[in-house]
């Protein structure tokens, strides 16, 4: 297998999931008394049709059965339900503040994902895997990436008030 193959592919992920963050945001400044499950049932349509089409196609393309339960059945169903209780608690965030800072929900989440990921690692590998000193600088450091990502990303200017609406609720000018 080509080498830069994973890479690739995983570039594909974080391009996509560190746009999921800021299009859900657009999805609730575009409609402020929308329910964040409007949305979410949205994001249930893509995921269900996108897994089920795109695992068809690669048990094809791989000549597999098609066979799903058992063990690797289990795991993927457990792997879908983190994931799409990860979905719907980002669902949660951005419709509870998070659509107007998407540049400080996303590092958090990935951060924050990568961390919790090897910790689980060494906390799972029976004492087989000793954790070094680094892997707690790493921990340091992408909690300070997080802190300077938040304050140096770029920020639009907020909206214009319509025209004829007032400033802090005065009366209009003539």
């Amino acid at each position: 297998m080509k080498t830069y193959l994973p890479f690739l592919f995983a570039m594909g992920t974080a391009l996509c999931w560190g746009l999921y963050g800021p299009t859900l945001g657009k999805a609730r400044l575009a409609d402020a008394d929308l329910s964040p499950f409007k949305p979410y049932v949205g994001i249930g349509i893509a995921y269900l049709v996108i897994a089920i089409l795109g695992g068809l196609l690669g048990m094809w393309y791989k000549g597999d059965s098609f066979q799903t339960v058992g063990a690797s059945g289990m795991w993927g169903l457990a792997a879908g339900v983190l994931g799409a209780l990860g979905a719907f608690s980002l669902t949660l965030c951005m419709f509870n503040g998070g659509a107007r800072i998407p540049h400080a929900v996303m590092p958090v989440v990935f951060g924050g994902a990568v961390t919790v990921t090897a910790l689980y690692t060494v906390l799972t590998s029976g004492g087989r895997l000793q954790a070094s000193p680094m892997l707690w600088v790493g921990v340091v450091g992408m909690l300070v990436s997080v802190v300077i990502i938040t304050q140096n990303t770029p920020h639009a200017a907020p909206p214009s008030p319509p025209a004829g609406s007032t400033p802090m609720g005065g009366e209009p000018e003539h």
